[in-house]
């Protein structure tokens, strides 16, 4: 048998073993698409006076998720935890050249790639966000400024290459992943799925979330007053 007849062989088996599982839970999706939110809100509004309070806003809650997830990613469900997906230098490495060869390796969770660059963007949310605390405070001076404009542009870059990488290997592997991310379901083997959607912690977590929205709002100075 030669290596094509081989290859298509090993897929077939792997094809006929697996089946629609649940993996990614209510709160990572959640998380996801509020730091989504917050990193972009926080972007576009930077250079305004005017959406100041906003900005603030959405930076602090950028840090309160990062904050959240990382105690998720410990006590969190198998695929949420960072021992599951983050992997060596080397894993990475021959993953991407899976890639080039139009032959990737399936990962239940997130592939070893995604796993970096989720890793980093954790990274920068959190120096994003002391940055900016220091600006706000006045701390640091121009050079704290400085500082945070470029941890947001290399925040930007690394979303950019995480959503090129995002329809990329949902085209080579065959599988929307942002649909994924929105209903949690992925293909894999049986055994691999998680058991429970931990929904009353998502939800908790997105109350907890627009509580501190309305708190900023209503506890805002009003224009004008004296």
């Amino acid at each position: 048998m030669n290596a094509t007849s081989a290859s298509l062989a090993e897929k077939s088996r792997t094809t006929a073993n697996t089946a629609t599982i649940l993996v990614w839970d209510v709160p990572v999706r959640v998380f996801h698409w509020l730091m989504v939110l917050c990193f972009a809100g926080a972007y576009v509004t930077a250079e305004s006076e005017t959406w100041r309070l906003v900005h603030v806003t959405l930076g602090y809650s950028l840090a309160g998720l990062v904050v959240f997830r990382l105690v998720w990613g410990l006590l969190g469900t198998r695929h949420a935890r960072f021992t599951s997906f983050v992997r060596s230098p080397q894993t990475v490495i021959r993953y991407l050249g899976t890639l080039l060869r139009r032959r990737p390796e399936h990962h239940t969770g997130h592939n070893p790639a995604g796993a970096l660059a989720i890793v980093g963007m954790l990274v920068l949310g959190l120096a994003i966000s002391a940055s900016g605390w220091a600006t706000y405070n006045d701390l640091g001076g121009n050079w704290g400024e400085e500082l945070h404009e470029v941890l947001a542009n290399g925040m930007l870059l690394l979303v950019g290459v995480h959503i090129a990488a995002v329809f990329v290997s949902s085209w080579l592997h065959g599988e929307n992943l942002v649909r994924a991310m929105l209903s949690g379901y992925k293909h894999g083997e049986p055994g691999q799925g998680i058991r429970s959607t931990w929904w009353p912690l998502g939800l908790l977590l997105l109350v907890a979330v627009l509580c501190f929205w309305g708190l900023q709002w209503y506890g805002a100075p009003v224009a004008g007053a004296q």
